[in-house]
């Protein structure tokens, strides 16, 4: 019963927030729960889910190249410019954040209940969008690796 009430209460929050992906989300996830024969489905999706949305996401960003929109001549601008230089570094460091925070998330499943609600109150309160806790897992796992407090799974 609780979960029911805690996905019904992350629905009520997005639709107040009017953010739409959350919406899909949650609902896309209760319409799971409420049907016995695709609970399997909501184990894949919980384990395979970030995978998919990075595929998505990967294809969505590789549509301007196909289309022409951005070619070689545009890649090379970006190493003549110093924010160019800053974009490159920090895709860097988010594509290793995010491996190591799917790392953390894989060892320490409680961390995810912090992550969510942070995403949450991030995508409600400060309308971001909820691609946040792969990178904020990724983040803490700087954080406690510099504090010398990961979990013992991880190290």
């Amino acid at each position: 019963m609780e979960s029911w009430l805690f996905l019904l209460g992350v629905m009520a929050i997005a639709a107040f927030a009017k953010n739409k992906a959350l919406l899909i989300g949650v609902a896309f996830v209760i319409v799971l729960k409420a049907l016995p024969p695709l609970h399997p489905f909501m184990k894949l999706l919980q384990t395979q889910g970030i995978n998919w949305g990075v595929t998505v996401i990967s294809a969505a960003i590789m549509v301007p190249i196909a289309t022409g929109e951005i070619g070689i001549k545009e890649l090379l601008k970006t190493f003549k410019s110093t924010a160019g230089w800053i974009a490159i570094a920090m895709g860097v460091l988010v594509a290793v954040l995010s491996a190591k925070g799917v790392g953390l998330l894989a060892a320490s499943p409680e961390m995810t209940v912090a992550l969510v609600f942070g995403t949450i109150l991030g995508v409600v309160l400060l309308k971001g969008i909820a691609a946040g806790p792969v990178i904020a897992s990724g983040m803490t796992y700087v954080i406690l690796t510099v504090f010398n407090i990961l979990p013992a799974a991880v190290k």
